[in-house]
């Protein structure tokens, strides 16, 4: 049986959600130096000191707020996900990637947060916080789906000497990381498709292509078509195949 708040814990909870909104339309208005404590006090009506009541530092409060971001992003690529069945990994991964890029082009100054400082990753020695537990779970949803296109259709890699020991040793180690889920050559196809997808969304989002290219779109398909072969699926392109959730196949 669900918990039931006190009235004041549910203003509370109010509270922190309303300071979690008002820095983020701050970051979106006037980039991220403009997200101070001090600057939420003021957009709120509140003091300084009141704030830190709610966010003990700065650091607290970016902290919050990014995971927010890494929360909204993921729930974005699950919906895609689940509205495709289990077996149709093409359908699934490509919409995944596309919804990614979808949210990101919407959410220009908030993807630069998240993405500002290095990912924690699995083997993180950060403190447990909030950011740091929706920045796993974010990596986790693509490495999954393609541990399961893995396991039930393995792709084409690289035979142990055909890698560079350094990348090797590297893999290796990764591998490890991830429970083993992928071996060292699978798990350094995947990163390659993962570079080369959050590598392009970055030059996106930062206009670093706007000297040749005003719609980055049929880039963005001809990088899955690239992605794709990779990972031995069969490109398809948008709004194409099957759906669940009784839709029609």
């Amino acid at each position: 049986m669900a918990e039931t708040l006190s009235r004041r814990e549910r203003l509370r909870q109010a509270t922190l959600i309303e300071i979690r909104s008002v820095a983020r339309e701050l970051l979106v208005a006037e980039g991220s130096s403009a997200v101070t404590i001090n600057a939420v006090a003021r957009e709120m009506g509140m003091s300084g000191p009141a704030v830190y009541r709610y966010y003990s530092s700065h650091e607290d409060l970016v902290d919050s707020v990014t995971a927010d971001f890494y929360q909204e992003l993921s729930e974005a690529i699950e919906a895609e996900r689940n509205s495709h069945p289990e077996n149709a990994h093409s359908h699934r991964l490509l919409g995944m990637c596309r919804a990614l890029r979808t949210w990101v082009i919407a959410h220009p100054a908030e993807f630069s947060w998240m993405f500002a400082r290095p990912s924690p990753g699995l083997n993180s020695r950060e403190p447990i916080s909030p950011r740091l537990m929706a920045g796993i779970n974010f990596e986790e949803i693509f490495l999954d789906e393609v541990v399961q296109l893995w396991e039930k259709q393995p792709y084409n890699v690289p035979a142990p000497e055909e890698l560079p020991a350094s990348v090797h040793d590297q893999m290796v180690r990764y591998s490890s990381l991830i429970d083993e889920r992928l071996p060292p050559a699978a798990g350094h196809v995947f990163l390659c498709c993962w570079i080369r997808l959050y590598g392009l969304l970055c030059m996106e989002v930062l206009r670093q292509l706007d000297f040749a290219y005003t719609d980055v779109e049929p880039i963005f398909e001809l990088c899955l078509i690239d992605l794709s072969s990779l990972l031995g699926l069969e490109y398809e392109p948008p709004h194409s195949g099957p759906r669940s959730n009784n839709e029609e196949k």
